[in-house]
């Protein structure tokens, strides 16, 4: 029995201490480190990068020489080889060409090899501007990164956020419903007594009832977004996060100076566009190339070698060569002017998005004066909901309200305490959704990225 005992002792503790094992204290520096590190976009975004980085070195080989080498070596039949330079006494043949006299060499095997060197000097700036186009390319992809991180930062913001919101919901709701179960019981007595009506009995069991179902929805919702949190930062799959609440005690303490100005100089998304800007006015110059010839240095080695017949050694060439496509001319207007429409529509594209970022950060600046005051009226509101609570339960003991009354200050002092506790929490989210509007809210964590 004992050994039973320890046992089931032994099993409990160890369960205990996995249940332990798989909760996780999280700050939300830490969760955004890993959002912008960790996570499976953020390793896509580092990738396109390296990818647009590869690019641009292809782009520039293409202002180094090609250098070919080449070499054949063949067997073949014995051929009748015929010599149409005279070699010593010779005939006329049949068709009016001379042939050795010579007996036909015995060839079986020919060698070959080249080797040829050819160097662009001149292609109306396409290489130059192509290089320039892949550069821009590649720094607007750096910054396309850097947005994609910022991106994952506020998702990891709002998470991490409504992840505070459902736990705390879940504390105020089990207070609540352990004070409902206990009405729930004294209520039970008093009708058993004859103090009380069944009528309101009921009426207590039916809150308890609906407090046990709210409660039931705030621990679904509380997994969700949990195991979303979890996805995100790649922690270990049951991983349970406990968010620090020093991130909402002073909440609306600070208010980040935020300017229109700022946020259009740092925003990593406009400043992906104005490279890909640059990169289509790029565009517009390699398509003008056409109108242009192109020239190039060339030069190369021959050696030659048919068994009994010919060899061939020291065969080097080199020269200038030069083309022009001349219904280029004619032909290329039309890619030039799409080259020229597409840069039109990137110049575009970057007004329209400076006008987006300036109603962006009005807007979450709004938001964020609007959830402070907001903030003050719900601290206020669960004063007045305590108060009016006690002077409602006052009254019921004296018999001058009914339960209606009683329950219903009750559901109100518990909204007005889960209104609060949110309000804090969206104070926190609209403050760094404002950072994020204005482009700072990686720049505001002490995060290690690539940039």
């Amino acid at each position: 029995m004992k050994i039973k005992h320890l046992l089931h002792g032994g099993f409990l503790l160890f369960a205990l201490a996995l249940q332990a094992q798989e909760k996780k204290q999280l700050t939300l520096d830490e969760a955004i480190n890993l959002a912008v590190t960790k996570s499976t976009e953020a390793t896509l975004a580092d990738t396109k990068v390296t990818t647009s980085k590869f690019d641009l070195d292809n782009t520039k080989n293409n202002q180094y020489p090609d250098f070919k080498v080449s070499g054949q070596y063949m067997r073949i039949t014995d051929p009748t080889v015929k010599f149409r330079i005279p070699l010593g006494d010779s005939s006329e043949s049949d068709d009016g060409g001379t042939t050795s006299s010579s007996s036909s060499p015995s060839v079986n095997q020919i060698m070959f090899a080249q080797a040829s060197l050819s160097l662009p000097l001149f292609s109306g700036f396409k290489i130059k501007n192509s290089i320039d186009a892949s550069e821009n390319m590649y720094k607007a992809q750096t910054y396309n990164a850097a947005n994609t991180k910022e991106q994952l930062a506020m998702q990891a913001v709002a998470l991490y956020v409504n992840l505070y919101k459902a736990q705390q919901s879940i504390e105020l709701i089990k207070e609540n419903l352990k004070s409902a179960n206990q009405r729930v019981t004294d209520f039970t007595a008093m009708e058993k007594n004859g103090l009380m009506a069944r009528n309101d009995l009921l009426k207590a069991q039916l809150q308890a009832s609906n407090i046990q179902i709210t409660l039931d929805d705030a621990i679904k919702r509380e997994s969700t977004i949990n195991y979303q949190l979890v996805t995100l930062l790649k922690l270990p799959d049951g991983t349970k996060v406990e968010p620090s609440d020093a991130y909402f005690k002073n909440a609306g303490g600070i208010t980040p100076s935020v300017t229109e100005s700022e946020a259009i100089s740092q925003r990593n998304d406009l400043e992906a566009l104005r490279w890909q800007q640059k990169a289509s006015e790029a565009d517009v110059k390699i398509a003008k190339a056409d109108y242009y010839p192109s020239l190039a240095l060339s030069a190369g080695y021959v050696a030659l070698d048919i068994q009994h017949v010919v060899q061939v050694y020291n065969a080097v060439n080199f020269g200038v060569g030069i083309s022009y496509d001349l219904s280029g001319i004619f032909k290329n207007g039309k890619k030039v002017k799409a080259a020229q429409s597409r840069a039109e529509e990137t110049k575009q594209q970057v007004e329209l998005l400076t006008d987006r970022i300036k109603i962006q950060v009005q807007e979450s600046l709004e938001n964020y004066n609007l959830s402070l005051k907001q903030n003050k009226v719900y601290e206020e509101a669960v004063e007045q909901a305590a108060e009016n609570y006690r002077i409602v339960k006052d009254k019921y003991d004296n018999g001058l309200v009914d339960t209606n009354d009683l329950l219903e200050a009750d559901v109100d002092q518990l909204t007005a305490k889960i209104n609060e506790t949110f309000s804090k929490a969206d104070i926190t989210q609209r403050y760094y959704e404002l950072l994020n509007a204005s482009g700072k809210l990686t720049n505001s964590f002490n995060i290690t990225q690539n940039k």
